[in-house]
């Protein structure tokens, strides 16, 4: 597989096909092949370019920890390297965060959002009861009297209150996700001048259907398809639905 190399890192990409671009930014804990089921129906009508984001699939992980504005940089500079003038992005939920955000940096005429993160949920009072007891923990545990005591309840009180994407990433990726996680976009949308589809299932608890929404609401020219009884990876549980609005609204 092909390469590209930004910041001494390795980042691992796939393009092949002719036709219209479409480049697929991936989400949180997956990689390009998370697209597959997609991608190998489109190839025969597409130029399809998908890549591995730096700490994901078969690219390098960053030495420290990035953050969004890194992510999309990286993303701008792929995109000079391989030369794109016209494309759609295709991202899903983390990779819609990076596509939201390359609106600011290079234009386009449609933009396809699955799922997409970007809006910072609104919390309830026992969210910030976790947060901040956990960091309390933490403050005390680097005390010399109290770090062999708040060892274990550290270790119990992460495992109980993190989610799935925080416990199974390395110790870099988790500093980044705490970075990304909680950036909301939202001041974004009404700049977004691309004709936007929106793509959701209304099972979905990580992005949820409100935040498809809101977004609807504040892009100028967006629609919103909702599959029903599909979760967070729509297009993985209504393929041919989902393919079949796709390519109707990328075009010919």
């Amino acid at each position: 597989m092909p390469t590209f190399e930004y910041r001494d890192l390795k980042i691992n990409y796939t393009r092949s096909g002719e036709g219209k671009t479409l480049l697929f930014l991936h989400g949180w804990g997956a990689n390009l092949d998370s697209f597959n089921v997609l991608t190998d129906d489109l190839v025969r009508s597409y130029e399809v370019v998908a890549i591995d984001f730096p700490g994901f699939g078969l690219s390098d992980t960053p030495p420290v920890p990035w953050n969004l504005t890194d992510y999309t940089e990286m993303t701008v500079a792929f995109i000079k390297h391989l030369e794109l003038k016209s494309f759609i992005p295709i991202g899903h939920s983390f990779g819609g965060r990076v596509a939201i955000r390359l609106t600011e940096h290079v234009g386009f005429d449609k933009l396809v959002l699955i799922s997409s993160a970007g809006i910072k949920p609104s919390r309830k009072p026992d969210y910030y009861f976790k947060v901040y007891g956990y960091k309390a923990f933490k403050h005390l545990a680097k005390l010399p009297v109290f770090s062999w005591i708040l060892e274990e309840p550290l270790k119990a009180y992460r495992d109980r209150y993190s989610s799935s994407d925080y416990k199974q990433a390395s110790d870099i990726m988790k500093q980044v996700l705490s970075k990304v996680v909680n950036e909301d976009l939202r001041h974004l949308l009404p700049k977004i001048k691309a004709s936007t589809l929106l793509m959701w299932g209304d099972q979905d608890t990580s992005t949820p259907l409100n935040d498809a929404k809101l977004m609807e609401s504040m892009i100028p020219d967006a629609g919103l398809v909702v599959f029903e009884g599909a979760g967070h990876f729509s297009y993985l549980e209504q393929t041919a639905r989902f393919l079949t609005i796709l390519k109707t609204f990328i075009g010919g």
